[in-house]
């Protein structure tokens, strides 16, 4: 019996050899197979665990960015008031001084100014922020990363700190001069009004289209300048022993001034501004509305131009728009802006940016 099983596998010692080394082959090719899948399955776990503590830091982020917003208004509302200062005009009127034409003449031109003015600088502080606070989050991502232990942060807190101070330029020389413009167009637009003359919200939508148009398109100026101040003047106010931190500062203000004068961010703040308008007219139509039970104005097919209103009536209402503009609560006006999909994509960009490992060899 033996005899004839060894005869047998002498006959057949070829395929037997051949099986054998396949049925080897597939159990080494197996075995590689599952470690090649375990390798596989460890990296894609890393990668979405890496990629979950990413976005996590990203939304934690934008929350600090809303909060940032909410808290820098009120700063903001009263460098606008004291600059613009309409209620010393109505305490003056209140006294029936003999020249209350020119003061109403001055206050129509201020009221207008300081509301426009106020929406100009709201939409820019939220995209300004969302900008400056995502480069920030970015860095300090990579700082906390694992691949970052034993290197120099990015963005230490020192830095940190020197680099966000430069939103004063919004709330002070930018401000400043961002009212000089808005009032040369109030004054260009509205200066030759009548307080008695009769304005529809059409009307007044048109007013501040050309106020607008002025202020966009007719200054020497890009937008982005009331924001950030000049790079040569931060740089020849530090011409002289800068230190480390001094270097680093300047390097975020370099990358801030790149993402503001890219197409991607005139768009969103483009967005803004249309839509902080847009808001300030919802607000205002309030006051255009027709006395109850009049369904006949109500219900005219062109309701806008329907209701008119003497300009005297409307610049106190207007004069009253910085405080729901400028509110550190969440008003409706700030919401539309924090909320807005495109400041959010336009956010994630700039996040996804400067948090990608690139920026580590940089």
């Amino acid at each position: 019996m033996f005899s004839s099983t060894w005869n047998f596998i002498k006959r057949h010692k070829r395929k037997f050899i051949f099986t054998g080394a396949v049925v080897g082959g597939v159990y080494l090719l197996g075995k590689y197979a599952q470690k090649k899948i375990r390798e596989i399955q460890e990296k894609e776990a890393t990668e979405y665990i890496a990629q979950a503590r990413r976005q996590f830091h990203f939304e934690s982020n934008q929350r600090t960015c809303n909060m940032t917003v909410l808290s820098m208004l009120p700063p903001l509302r009263e460098a606008i008031v004291s600059q613009l200062n309409s209620e010393s005009l109505t305490t003056l009127l209140k006294t029936k001084p003999a020249n209350k034409l020119e003061i109403w003449e001055d206050l129509k031109i201020i009221s207008f100014t300081r509301t426009i003015v106020a929406v100009y600088s709201t939409c820019m502080l939220v995209v300004l922020l969302r900008v400056q606070l995502n480069i920030i989050g970015g860095y300090l991502y990579l700082d906390n990363s694992i691949g970052k232990n034993g290197t120099t942060a990015l963005a230490p807190p020192d830095v940190q700190q020197q680099y966000l101070s430069s939103i004063q330029h919004l709330l002070g020389d930018g401000l400043t001069e961002l009212m000089t413009v808005v009032k040369k167009a109030v004054q260009n637009s509205l200066g030759g009004v009548s307080l008695k003359q009769s304005l529809s919200l059409l009307e007044l939508e048109q007013q501040l289209s050309w106020i607008r148009a002025e202020v966009e398109a007719g200054s020497q100026r890009l937008l982005s300048w009331y924001m950030l101040a000049d790079d040569e003047n931060a740089l020849a106010a530090q011409a002289c022993g800068l230190t480390e931190k001094d270097v680093m500062t300047i390097k975020l203000l370099n990358e801030t001034r790149d993402m503001l004068d890219s197409p991607d961010f005139t768009t969103v703040l483009n967005t803004c501004l249309n839509r902080g308008f847009s808001r300030l007219l919802d607000n205002l139509a309030e006051f255009f509305r027709p006395p109850p039970g009049d369904a006949s104005l109500s219900s005219a097919p062109d309701s806008l131009a329907a209701i008119s209103l003497p300009l005297a009536k409307i610049i106190p209402i207007i004069n009253g728009q910085i405080n729901t503009i400028c509110s550190e609560t969440p008003s409706h006006f700030v919401q539309d802006l924090l909320l807005n999909d495109q400041v959010k994509e336009f956010a994630a960009i700039v996040y996804e940016t400067f948090s990608a490992p690139h920026e580590l060899q940089k």
